[in-house]
């Protein structure tokens, strides 16, 4: 995670360096306030990272002396077909119309869709006839 946190701490400094440049060279307010929030962003991701590498131990991908057999071995569980993913993309779909429109009726089944089909997603493996 060190690894990590350096790529977004370097893309912070792009970013918060840039809104300044950009603030003096375009005195346009809405740009320089966008490059911000994108640094600021990019920050929350770095600080997150850092805060985590500091919890977990060594990832070879941390290590300066590591070898490539280092990283070898299972790496998690990955669902091998899933139709989840499907059905938050239709019920996000849905959302996006329900938004666009601006039906409260629409935004409330679609937020509810969202959230089920996002449950279904993350509980798949711990409920059913797939939990071991």
């Amino acid at each position: 995670m060190k690894v990590e946190a350096k790529i977004f701490n370097i893309i912070t400094f792009f970013f918060f360096l840039s809104a300044v440049v950009y603030g003096f060279w375009a005195k346009e307010p809405v740009g320089t306030v966008a490059l911000i929030l994108v640094g600021a962003l990019s920050l929350l991701i770095g600080s997150y990272f850092q805060f985590v590498a500091r919890r977990i131990e060594l990832r070879p991908e941390d290590r300066s002396d590591a070898e490539i057999s280092d990283g070898a071995g299972e790496l998690g569980f990955f669902s091998p077909g899933s139709y989840w993913p499907f059905g938050i993309a239709a019920a996000s779909a849905f959302a996006g119309l329900a938004l666009a429109f601006g039906h409260v009726w629409m935004i409330v089944l679609s937020s509810g869709a969202v959230l089920i089909t996002v449950a279904g997603l993350v509980f798949e493996y711990h409920t059913g006839p797939n939990h071991e």
